[in-house]
């Protein structure tokens, strides 16, 4: 570890020589590089931002209610292409309680690309929370219900809670200012590397060793396109006496489908989507805003049909 530390200090030193050398003989490219690396720095200073918060539930090991976070962050790299994995920053899991409730909340970033894309069609978004899912699930063993709803609020639990989960104790501003003053120690340097890890890309599963800790992973979008059936359903609007619409009910008949668990159902305020893992697929937008939260569905095992009931906002 001495020796390491030696020749990165090394490497410090030897860098600054170079700048030191440039700012003389070549003002304006030194200046150039200052400009680029300020543009970089301020990016990769960037703090994450909320972007929507999904309600589910981990099953396994201990069935709990679940909040994940879904934050956007200039400091995580868009894909490449369309073809290629997108990268997400995974936080740890925060255990919380209110009055007598607990839950845990896991705080999950995206390219602010890759989000921005996903809001304007919703079979990318589904898509993309089921990656976030199975994300956690693989990272820190859950088994999660695919059931879920995206929240009225943006985020669970504070921002700042939420920014330091997702990158780590910052050091002040000024302490770094006048760290950047004094020539750093061998094991000042040590110390800045092993903390290092917030920000490193890590190679997608399989070609990263079993102790690295990883804190970002690339899972391929590819993953999850199964070309699933469309299946017959039958949509209303119930209404009071007086003609007043109270719920939405969705009746989906499910051939072959003998249980309620292999059935899984999202609802937000605007639309519905229903799964049943490579066999149906159905997606609605719903002529009204309904309450997420009061939304209740049950499963007609001798029909196979789910009927959803959504009472309207």
């Amino acid at each position: 570890m001495e020796s390491s530390s030696k020749g990165l200090l090394t490497q410090v030193t030897q860098f600054w020589n170079l700048l030191d050398d440039l700012a003389e003989t070549n003002p304006e490219s030194y200046e150039k590089f200052i400009q680029q690396q300020l543009k970089e720095g301020k990016q990769l200073c960037a703090t994450p931002e909320p972007q929507l918060c999904l309600q589910t539930r981990i099953l396994k090991p201990k069935e709990k209610v679940l909040f994940i976070n879904l934050c956007q962050w200039k400091r995580i790299p868009a894909p490449q292409s369309t073809t290629h994995p997108v990268p997400l920053s995974v936080g740890r899991p925060e255990d919380m309680s209110e009055t007598s409730d607990v839950y845990t909340v896991i705080d999950v970033a995206y390219n602010p690309d890759v989000l921005q894309a996903a809001e304007k069609d919703q079979v990318k978004k589904d898509q993309l929370i089921r990656m976030t899912m199975k994300c956690i699930e693989e990272q820190f063993q859950f088994t999660l219900s695919y059931s879920y709803s995206i929240t009225k609020f943006r985020i669970k639990g504070s921002i700042q809670r939420m920014k330091q989960n997702l990158m780590g104790m910052q050091a002040d501003p000024t302490d770094l200012r006048e760290k950047m003053r004094k020539e750093l120690t061998p094991e000042q340097i040590s110390r800045t590397v092993s903390n290092s890890d917030h920000f490193q890309l890590l190679l997608p599963k399989g070609e990263v060793s079993s102790k690295t800790r990883c804190l970002i992973e690339e899972i391929s979008s590819t993953e999850i396109q199964v070309e699933m059936k469309e299946p017959a359903y039958e949509l209303k609007i119930v209404a009071d006496q007086n003609e007043k619409p109270l719920e939405i009910e969705i009746k989906v008949e499910l051939p072959g489908i003998n249980s309620v668990s292999l059935c899984d159902l999202s609802v937000s305020e605007d639309d519905l989507l229903i799964e049943v893992s490579e066999k149906y697929r159905l997606h609605l937008n719903l002529p009204e805003s309904v309450d997420t939260e009061m939304t209740t569905a049950k499963f007609i095992k001798e029909k196979a049909t789910l009927i959803v009931t959504m009472p309207l906002v």
